[in-house]
């Protein structure tokens, strides 16, 4: 639950780190001519806060030539103030556009996924801006061996282009300035591929579950912006959260002597991309 602020919620929104669900974050621009491009609609619809997605479609052939594009923002009220602004204006061409808030016959989904961990990282560097915020990691472990044993008699058997590394990392999130520190856990798999070697599929396994530790720490904040632009943040993690309660050498003994069953390893997001994250951390 929020904790009481000295300004009226109702003057604030919320920003989740998870893909923006509802029509009234979405924008549908009509009127796109053939040379429009993503860019330039980015361009454009980023003055107003920050994109989630831009997506340029082609007319259906009864419509005739040209394009019609999807525009995601996070905030409903930056989605808001770019319709009114940008609805009937020419913008990058020469005739007018209109934008209207998307609405679809088809409900969205209920839940919100997690954004990716490139993506919440974004999102927190336009909010609470590059050095508002930092992350370490508290450990990066090799899970293999935490597989049941008929698991490891039958990769014990397979031939090299069907093993694979699997790894663990927990990491810690810091929002200084709004004394909140939290973390995450990931975990990631990589099959070996003969061609490259082992090296790389660990290395693989290794930055992909730290960027889903990262998302995963991400998850438990929310933003609360104000119609002035002012950023509080929220932690909303459960009081039970494992990963939180424990310290750091509590936490790697507990990884010796237990199985993980305890932990939400795979949760559904995103998909992660490699080159998005660096193992030297913020």
């Amino acid at each position: 639950q929020l904790q009481a602020h000295p300004f009226p919620l109702a003057m604030a929104e919320v920003v989740e780190f998870r893909v923006p669900n509802g029509p009234d974050r979405t924008l549908l621009v009509l009127g796109l001519e053939t040379d429009a491009t993503e860019h330039a609609l980015y361009s454009a619809f980023s003055a107003f806060g920050p994109l989630y997605s831009v997506r340029l479609r082609r007319n259906a052939a009864v419509a005739g030539p040209g394009y019609y594009a999807l525009v995601k923002y996070y905030s409903a009220r930056d989605a808001n103030r770019a319709q009114r602004a940008c609805n009937q204006q020419c913008l990058f061409q020469k005739s007018t556009l209109k934008v209207c808030t998307c609405t679809r016959q088809r409900p969205f989904p209920q839940q919100a996924l997690p954004l990716n961990s490139h993506k919440c990282q974004e999102l927190a560097n336009h909010y609470l801006g590059f050095n508002g915020w930092s992350s370490r990691i508290v450990t990066l472990q090799d899970i293999s061996g935490f597989e049941e044993e008929e698991n490891k008699e039958e990769d014990s058997r397979a031939s090299p282009s069907s093993q694979h590394c699997k790894y663990l990392c927990i990491q810690e999130l810091t929002i200084l300035q709004h004394g909140v520190c939290t973390r995450g856990i990931g975990v990631a798999e990589s099959p070996v591929d003969p061609s490259q070697g082992f090296i790389i599929a660990m290395r693989n396994a290794q930055k992909l579950a730290a960027q889903k530790a990262l998302s995963d720490a991400f998850q438990k904040i929310l933003l609360v912006i104000l119609e002035n632009g002012k950023v509080a943040v929220e932690f909303v993690s459960p009081h039970e959260d494992l990963v939180d309660c424990l310290s750091d050498e509590e936490f790697k003994g507990l990884l010796q002597v237990t199985d993980l069953s305890f932990l939400d390893l795979n949760p559904e997001g995103e998909e992660e991309i490699l080159s998005d994250f660096s193992m030297d951390g913020e």
